[in-house]
């Protein structure tokens, strides 16, 4: 096919040397087959802010950081130039996360590089070598939803062990790769999560905790339908317990059951909580928007 003008650049510098077809158009990308080489992967091309429809809400860019002093200035002004560095860096929060989770041992597309907004990463396949279906088009054994649900929990530990909340955790954005065997041992199936742009950090982001118990509520309700034991358990509250208290691990064994504190909560002193919060956030705005570029 025809390439995509955002793609030009690419099979000018050799990174890619053909452009197959579109494999999906989402949200907040593009995404095509290309030939590199022996290789077939895949480049994602992201959408400008004005043609997407994921909004970049404040929950998940809170506390990224920007080596720029500068374009940090200007992204808390919201200038021209600030939103540009904006956009950059919201780009190029998933090609971080990619390679800080591949690094971690998180099964998630290899990233091979990055340029002018398009992201040039592995293309996840099925046994047949066709790109892999996500989750909500497959339908599952009993056995298979929880070998499946065990194997995503066990990846959103190992996530974040390593820092990492995905935040938009789902059906949606996980693949089932074939993953094939060595001699005459059979292939399997396996999950594989995509989708990172919005990954939170865990130990910098108040919405942390709000995001992976929604995740992995995500994938309760979606394996529940096929294995619905799993809609009865509390794997969510069990791993954010275990990790604010430093006992999380890789290796952890978790129950999938959580009791919750009964104690009475003082509403008045998280009111306060609220309010000196809300007041340290307008000081900090009004200081960065006085401050000189």
């Amino acid at each position: 096919m025809k390439a995509p003008p955002r793609l030009q650049t690419l099979l000018e510098e050799g990174l890619i040397d053909t452009v197959v077809r579109q494999l999906m158009s989402g949200k907040e990308a593009m995404v095509f087959v290309v030939r590199c080489g022996d290789e077939t992967r895949c480049a994602k091309i992201y959408k400008e802010a004005t043609q997407r429809s994921f909004r970049q809400a404040v929950d998940y860019t809170e506390n990224r950081k920007v080596k720029n002093s500068r374009s940090a200035r200007a992204m808390a002004k919201g200038s021209k130039f600030g939103r540009q560095e904006q956009e950059s860096a919201w780009q190029s929060a998933e090609v971080d996360a990619l390679y800080r989770l591949a690094a971690a041992g998180v099964r998630v597309p290899r990233p091979f590089n990055f340029l002018d907004g398009v992201l040039l990463m592995e293309l996840v396949t099925d046994a047949q070598g066709d790109a892999a279906p996500r989750l909500n088009d497959v339908a599952f054994t009993p056995e298979q939803a929880l070998q499946h649900h065990a194997t995503l929990i066990a990846e959103v530990v190992r996530m974040l062990c390593a820092g990492v909340v995905h935040g938009d955790l789902s059906e949606f954005n996980i693949l089932l790769a074939h993953i094939p065997g060595e001699g005459d041992q059979p292939g399997v199936d396996e999950p594989v999560i995509i989708d990172l742009p919005q990954a939170v950090d865990a130990a910098g982001n108040n919405h942390a905790q709000r995001m992976l118990l929604r995740d992995v509520g995500n994938l309760r309700d979606f394996f529940g339908q096929f294995a619905p034991e799993l809609l009865q358990t509390e794997y969510g509250p069990e791993i954010w317990s275990l990790y604010q208290a430093g006992w999380l691990g890789n290796e952890t064994a978790l129950t999938g059951r959580f009791e919750r504190a009964t104690a009475d909560v003082d509403m008045q002193a998280v009111l306060r909580e609220i309010d000196d919060a809300r007041d340290e956030e307008a000081a900090r705005r009004l200081r960065m928007a006085t401050a000189v570029v």
